[in-house]
């Protein structure tokens, strides 16, 4: 059987219930906090609650999270997040984070190359787009390589700590 979302570097797979240390790992990493909206850390009960409730139905929950795997042992490396799901519009906002332990590897490239190709040719979407800390270079630099361009700027959008930075509003249009 063909996997839709997998090459041989990467699988883009559904969470599991023993994605648990992981994702709790992620989830209180304070530094990415900014990019993803919470304020607090997350208790473990918390996130094993999330799993066991998790609904991988996109059109049902508007929200889709998959965790990247390397496809050599399945080691659980990142997440690719497609939230805010408009099925009228056909389109969706992307996120993304690569441990950072496996940075620099092209976990990163690989992982959009399919995701897009699965929203683009399984899920019909026409567009994608991602909110780009100004200061997140290198997520920039990947989705201009992969075909995003940087169509606004959210002045002051995100507060970092002290600080409050702005945005860039990034879309790929299939």
């Amino acid at each position: 059987m063909k996997k839709i979302i997998s090459n041989d570097i990467v699988t883009l797979r559904s969470l599991e219930p023993t994605d648990l240390d992981v994702l709790f790992k992620w989830e209180n990493d304070c530094w990415l906090w900014t990019v993803s909206n919470i304020m607090t850390p997350s208790p473990k009960s918390y996130l094993w609650q999330y799993l066991q409730n998790y609904d991988s139905d996109i059109f049902n929950t508007r929200q889709l999270r998959l965790m990247i795997t390397l496809t050599e042992n399945g080691e659980s490396v990142g997440t690719v997040d497609i939230t805010n799901l408009d099925p009228f519009n056909n389109r969706a906002e992307l996120g993304i984070m690569v441990d950072k332990t496996f940075q620099g590897k092209g976990i990163g490239d690989e992982a959009l190359k399919l995701i897009i190709g699965y929203v683009r040719d399984y899920l019909g979407l026409f567009q994608l787009y991602a909110l780009v800390p100004e200061s997140n270079t290198t997520c920039a630099t990947l989705l201009k390589k992969h075909g995003f361009a940087t169509t606004g700027l959210l002045k002051k959008w995100i507060n970092h700590g002290t600080e409050v930075h702005d945005v860039e509003m990034m879309q790929l249009i299939f």
